[in-house]
């Protein structure tokens, strides 16, 4: 498969991934959502990694995770406790917040990963990245009017807070990926298989207080989306990760394709949940993605 056409299926299921999303924790408890999503996940890589401690070299190589140390494990730990803070951030503000207002938050995690990049990397970025940011900016401030007309005020909404946390630590295990996957040596399946462990371990206890009212929590519904969510996001990252792995792949090109999911969330927010005001958000959208698009090649 040719690797552009690879970054835009991973942006279609990535969008999928969203819509599942929404559809799960819309008038739902969010906690055992976030349990069952990512049992799944766990369940299907250690399907794998059964599947060839039974019958070594059965697996192709990519999907055959590496043995590592104790100390390799507390690392990707930690990337899965980096990931489990922002998803709750994230589901919680999907819970709350149109698909076609919190999509395009999410997206601009490429724009914080570059900012993480300058700060902590030190890192210095060119014209077209300052303009990229800039852009991405002016038009999230477009996107804010265009939510004010909804009720959602994004400088003393809560739940927009809880995106921008969610999709800055999120940003923030982009920039740990970059550091497993480079200095560290941690091969794709690896990282993929235990991180997915290790978040099923981090919300069981959760899930044990949610389901024995340590708290007051809403009631839980089971939906066909729920699995689809880690399904669907197996999916993309996968189709991501095989088309950076490309030789002629260009990383700046396919994150920005992979940034396409936006749009997918976007028309789905409008189509299957009904939200409003989809022609006055849409032009901020495409400013959120063109100045994405900008910073990431630049």
């Amino acid at each position: 498969m040719h690797w552009i056409v690879a970054s835009l299926l991973s942006a279609l299921f990535l969008g999928g991934y969203e819509l599942c999303t929404k559809h799960a924790v819309r008038d739902n408890a969010v906690l055992p959502v976030l349990f069952f999503s990512t049992l799944t996940g766990a369940v299907v890589w250690i399907g794998l990694l059964l599947a060839q401690a039974v019958h070594p070299g059965a697996l192709p190589p990519g999907l055959v995770p590496d043995p590592i140390s104790a100390f390799q494990h507390l690392q990707l730990a930690l990337k899965s406790a980096i990931v489990a803070a922002s998803w709750v951030f994230t589901y919680f503000a999907f819970k709350h917040l149109p698909l076609s207002l919190g999509s395009p938050i999410r997206a601009t995690s490429p724009l914080w990963t570059l900012v993480g990049a300058v700060l902590i990397l030190g890192e210095r970025p060119t014209i077209l990245e300052t303009v990229g940011i800039l852009t991405t900016l002016a038009s999230f401030v477009g996107l804010s009017f265009a939510g004010a007309r909804e009720g959602v005020h994004f400088h003393k909404d809560k739940w927009v807070g809880f995106l921008v946390a969610g999709t800055v630590l999120g940003a923030t295990s982009s920039l740990y990926d970059k550091y497993l996957l480079g200095r560290a040596g941690f091969s794709v399946p690896t990282v993929q298989a235990w991180f997915s462990v290790y978040l099923v371990v981090l919300f069981l206890p959760l899930a044990i207080g949610w389901k024995r009212r340590w708290w007051p929590r809403n009631e839980f519904h089971w939906r066909w989306s729920i699995p689809w969510i880690a399904v669907l996001l197996l999916v993309a990252d996968y189709i991501y990760f095989s088309a950076l792995r490309h030789p002629q792949a260009l990383v700046s090109v396919v994150m920005s394709l992979r940034r396409g999911s936006t749009l997918v969330g976007f028309a789905g927010g409008l189509l299957f949940f009904g939200e409003l005001n989809g022609l006055q958000k849409l032009p901020a959208v495409i400013g959120i993605l063109v100045g994405i698009a900008l910073a990431v090649i630049g």
